[in-house]
């Protein structure tokens, strides 16, 4: 039997590892990284308190990650829909920056709207890079349902990011920065927070870009892995004591 020193040593070399990318998927779930930060704790702690159980490390990330779905899930029901304002200023960017941010912007904005099913398919499809029968066992879902609710979001975003796409200049500076890039904490250095300049008559709209891994990739990924904090008496868990998490 591993003493805990030698658990929490292996929990350790997990985090260092694996927690940024962790992070990255618990912002695309969230859209806020300060609620990413909080969903990830959560995810490790649990992961910590079932590592006995899970048999390997190749078990490890992926209930970390079901934990992070199924917990976000939950959480989703009282989403605060308030943006936290940041105090530091983005540099002016190009041109050509600021019609990719507009584009990611946009896309961000729709995503956060989808049914949370729906949403969680595709980070796990188009960010992850899972495949249908994948993304069909984290869910617990079957692969027809994750093939429909894909196309069903697609749709979606498709159809309301083009009937948008005349309003995004005027939208990005009377709104301010959506959720992709404005949901961030002060701390955040560079974050693309501030309001664009005006360029007089709105530019004609742009080829829309589809939901994939680039698109859905976070504009500002956070370098810094929260710190963890390890409970006290992993050891006390009974084995048999862990569904309830993933449910």
């Amino acid at each position: 039997m591993a003493s805990r020193d030698s658990l929490e040593e292996q929990f350790r070399e997990f985090v260092a590892a694996r927690s940024a990318a962790l992070l990255r998927t618990a912002y695309l779930l969230t859209g806020d990284w300060a609620t990413a930060e909080d969903l990830l704790q959560t995810a490790l702690t649990k992961t910590y308190l079932a590592w006995k159980r899970l048999g390997g490390i190749e078990a490890v990330e992926p209930y970390a990650r079901r934990v992070m779905v199924n917990t976000s899930t939950s959480w989703w029901r009282r989403r605060w829909h308030g943006e936290r304002p940041t105090e530091v200023l983005p540099e002016r960017a190009g041109v050509d920056e600021i019609e990719q941010q507009l584009d990611r912007d946009l896309l961000w904005r729709h995503l956060r709207q989808l049914p949370n099913r729906q949403r969680a398919v595709l980070v796990l499809r188009y960010y992850e890079d899972m495949s249908e029968a994948q993304t069909a066992a984290m869910l617990d879902i079957s692969p027809g349902t994750v093939k429909s609710q894909t196309s069903r979001a697609l749709a979606t975003l498709r159809r309301r990011m083009g009937a948008d796409a005349a309003e995004l200049p005027a939208a990005a500076g009377a709104a301010g920065r959506p959720a992709a890039a404005g949901v961030v904490r002060p701390t955040a250095a560079g974050a693309p927070n501030g309001q664009l300049p005006t360029t007089g008559a709105a530019a004609p709209p742009r080829p829309r870009q589809t939901a994939g891994r680039a698109a859905l990739r976070p504009a500002t990924p956070r370098p810094v892995v929260p710190q963890v904090v390890l409970p006290t008496a992993p050891a006390a868990v009974p084995v048999g004591t862990g569904s309830g998490e993933q449910q």
